[in-house]
């Protein structure tokens, strides 16, 4: 029998094997004559909090990470491990040069195994955090068989393929094998922008971006430190660059990715075509951003400046951020003795992203709000919104 019949099998013997062990724990749990600990039980069969029984719903997922040893990779298998992801088993998948090593995890011992299609296609979940150019050669035919959260840009502009941050249109997953996340610089501009437009309505959006070194990858951080380490300890005036198109250190770099035609990088445009698909904007609705490379590790920052339908009121703008899923406000800009703003170095590290410095634009008076807003690009921007998605899809039934 093909691959796929056998994965399903498997899948179906599992889940049913849960539903009956997991009924009949429910049961006794509720009889005087039969009291079992729960420390007694293996942490896989342990009732979680308000679960419930529902013979429709994977209480458990076999969910795989391929390109797990990089650096959203590990941060995939850390938000699953810290969010208590109902994760059965957890498959590692890599290249020959990581294949057969250990990873060690909250689930166990994982042995990371060579990359195989068939093999990622066994998962109930498979999360690719790979180049785009491996995700278009084998995240279609994964996603026949499992749910394929893919990290990369192959997908994002795909009609098909729905390009999600769960807390603004995670109803979009629903029915879908294949979901694209997006850009991080979008994903963290969103979620201080989308609670603002829903509320006081949208005519333009103009963001200015202040990404962190990271950004570019771990050669990027690299370059980085090596180059800093130069200037400081006198060995040069200008430090040596590779990897950025100038000097980093003590430098700040209008160019993310390559220049097109209109003279915005693609790491521009991606934040205008990204804005308007995840938010079901028209494909002409005004949409600017600038893009800089600055000098930090990690959490990327941006200005958001946003003009609106109806008068707003910045005090209801703030209220509504401080209750929005997924958001900090960190705004107390009076006071004296330690201002509060948001930052690269209080967002890094952190789930939430963090929006401060809300206030009416000079520019378009009681129809305008203007903010300021720092996210951990690996977490809020990666890894965590692939999570997030996950737990969407167990949500509505699809896992």
């Amino acid at each position: 029998l093909p691959t796929k019949i056998f994965s399903r099998a498997a899948k179906a013997i599992r889940t049913a094997m849960k539903f009956s062990a997991l009924s009949f724990l429910a049961f006794a749990a509720t009889t005087s004559a039969f009291t079992l600990p729960s420390s007694k039980l293996s942490p896989a069969w342990q009732m979680r909090p308000g679960m419930r029984v529902q013979s429709n719903t994977h209480l458990d997922a076999v969910v795989g990470v391929v390109g797990a040893t990089g650096a959203v990779g590990k941060e995939v298998v850390g938000c699953l491990e810290k969010r208590d992801f109902p994760v059965d088993k957890l498959r590692i998948f890599g290249s020959a040069r990581s294949a057969g090593s250990v990873v060690k995890t909250k689930f166990g011992d994982v042995e990371v195994e060579l990359f195989d299609q068939s093999a990622a296609a066994e998962c109930d979940v498979c999360f690719l955090a790979v180049s785009g150019d491996f995700a278009l050669e084998h995240a279609r035919a994964i996603s026949k068989s499992c749910i394929v959260i893919d990290n990369s840009s192959a997908f994002r502009y795909e009609p098909d393929v729905p390009l999600v941050i769960p807390e603004i249109n995670g109803k979009a997953c629903k029915g879908k094998n294949l979901i694209a996340n997006p850009n991080c610089t979008t994903a963290i501009g969103l979620m201080g922008l989308s609670p603002l437009m829903k509320k006081f309505g949208a005519k333009r959006v103009l963001m200015s971006t202040y990404q962190a070194s990271s950004g570019a990858g771990q050669e990027g951080m690299d370059e980085l430190k090596a180059g800093t380490i130069q200037v400081t300890s006198g060995e040069k005036e200008v430090a040596d660059h590779k990897h950025f198109a100038h000097p980093l250190p003590f430098n700040v770099i209008p160019h993310i990715d390559k220049f097109q035609e209109n003279g915005y990088t693609k790491e521009e445009m991606k934040v205008t075509w990204e804005t308007r698909k995840i938010c079901d904007m028209p494909d002409d609705f005004p949409v600017s951003c600038t893009a800089v490379r600055i000098p930090t590790f990690r959490a990327h920052s941006e200005t958001i400046v946003l003009e609106t339908e109806q008068k707003v009121d910045v005090k209801v703008a703030q209220d509504l951020l401080a209750s929005s899923p997924g958001v900090k406000l960190v705004d107390d800009v009076h006071n004296t003795e330690s201002p509060q703003y948001p930052m690269p170095l209080t967002a890094t590290g952190q789930y939430d992203v963090e929006v401060g410095r809300v206030r009416r634009s000079e520019a378009f008076g009681d129809y305008g709000l203007e903010f300021f807003v720092s996210g951990d690009q690996l977490l809020r921007g990666a890894a965590l919104n692939a999570v997030l998605v996950a737990e969407e899809c167990v949500k509505n039934g699809d896992l």
